[in-house]
């Protein structure tokens, strides 16, 4: 099975992509967003098949399920990608040199966009719409799990690229089969960049044997550390929020560090919520002393922490002020999204300053790191790397540039 013909196709298309017009590209997104909500009995369709091949009970079914209202959700933010500035063809830089060369430096498009992910269909639409915005062509390859859902997400953009005149090869969504990754490693004369999206397994995989540049959209290891000073019923609804509001995302809390001051008051008030939505507690020793008689409580494990549950389970550590809550969130974070609870502005700024994550917050929940709350229409991913994009992978992240050099005859 060799995807390189539909490699080449990507490759030839992206040309008329960058050259259509700035009005069309805004009509062909705002499009794309109606066709969806056109289209929506047969995506729900598809979606249902690709759910009812999997455990009912699989708390990662959440990722795959789309609905109506999800659905309005992701129409909303291809709305609001159109919206958005070009990012490309942007003056970067501009000077004359000495020579009298007229130098400078402007965005462009990256090219060819290849992205692995798994389960989650709305990526499906997240990546094509921004890939277009940006004008860059794309190559989608899905999971098995929503394959079904992906064709016809697939198939209702392509009807809008032809519409619109441009190739439907634009965007272009491979077989869901695993020998197909093998191939995009390798395929450095046609895809620009790789981006993974998925587990942190597969993020490893794909970063330790592909050829092509890869930009990573790293696991989510969250911690919320409830610092002695902290108001305690902020500290539980933000701790709540970020644990059960939707916990099969990356950006759910893992961890709750605790300071031992606070311990006993938080932990119970947090218990009386965390049980009403049958939350799974993995203890440390101190923390379990306290938390005695919650209903789903264990005893935590060194390997607990450090773990993205991706469920209604969470890890709980006691420790003895910020520098012992610090050298935990270093040793175990994935450097995604971390959080304090705290009304000393002083610990609040320390918090900040020394915690290496793509996120830091200060009274609020790690549910926020989201490219449409943003305000960047929605993302690729969360980049955890630190080179070109950290953070939510979005539009603007999605060009490189080149210098143009205007002469009049010099030479070297």
């Amino acid at each position: 099975m060799s995807i390189q013909n539909t490699l080449i196709k990507v490759n030839k298309s992206k040309i008329a992509l960058q050259q259509l017009p700035e009005r069309k590209l805004k009509q062909l997104l705002n499009e794309i967003a109606r066709q969806m909500i056109q289209n929506e009995a047969a995506i729900l369709k598809a979606n249902e098949k690709d759910l009812s091949s999997k455990d009912a009970n699989d708390p990662k079914n959440d990722r795959l399920m789309l609905n109506s209202a999800r659905l309005k959700n992701i129409s909303k933010a291809i709305k609001h990608i159109a919206k958005l500035p070009d990012p490309t063809q942007q003056v970067l830089a501009e000077r004359v040199l000495a020579n009298g060369l007229k130098l400078k430096k402007i965005s462009v498009p990256l090219g060819v966009v290849g992205a692995i992910y798994e389960s989650r269909p709305n990526v499906t639409y997240d990546i094509a719409a921004l890939c277009l915005r940006s004008r860059n062509a794309c190559v989608l390859k899905g999971s098995a799990d929503a394959q079904h859902t992906n064709k016809v997400s697939i198939r209702i953009i392509q009807d809008v690229l032809k519409q619109f005149g441009l190739d439907a090869n634009t965007v272009s969504l491979l077989p869901p089969q695993r020998e197909v990754v093998q191939e995009m490693f390798t395929a450095t004369k046609y895809l620009d960049v790789l981006i993974p999206r998925g587990s942190e397994g597969l993020i490893n995989f794909v970063r330790q044997n592909s050829l092509v540049p890869v930009i990573e959209t790293g696991a989510g290891v969250c911690h919320v550390y409830i610092e002695k000073n902290a108001d305690l019923q902020k500290a539980v609804d933000i701790a709540v929020n970020a644990k059960v509001s939707r916990p099969s995302v990356c950006n759910s809390a893992d961890a709750f560090i605790v300071d031992e001051a606070v311990a006993p008051a938080f932990l119970k008030a947090v218990s009386t919520e965390l049980v009403k939505n049958d939350v799974e507690i993995f203890a440390d020793k101190k923390a379990y002393t306290f938390l005695k008689g919650y209903p789903h409580l264990n005893k935590a494990k060194t390997s607990d922490f450090g773990r993205e549950f991706l469920s209604l389970k969470c890890a709980v550590k006691v420790v003895k002020g910020i520098d012992e809550a610090l050298a935990h969130i270093a040793q175990f974070s994935t450097k995604h999204s971390e959080a304090i609870v705290s009304k000393d502005k002083k610990a609040c700024d320390r918090f900040i300053a020394e915690v290496d994550a793509a996120a830091v917050y200060t009274n609020a929940s790690t549910r926020f790191t989201d490219g449409e709350e943003f305000g960047l229409g929605a993302e690729i991913g969360i980049s955890t790397q630190k080179l070109h994009a950290r953070g939510p992978f979005a539009l603007e992240k999605l060009v490189t540039e080149k210098w143009v050099l205007q002469g009049n005859g010099q030479v070297r």
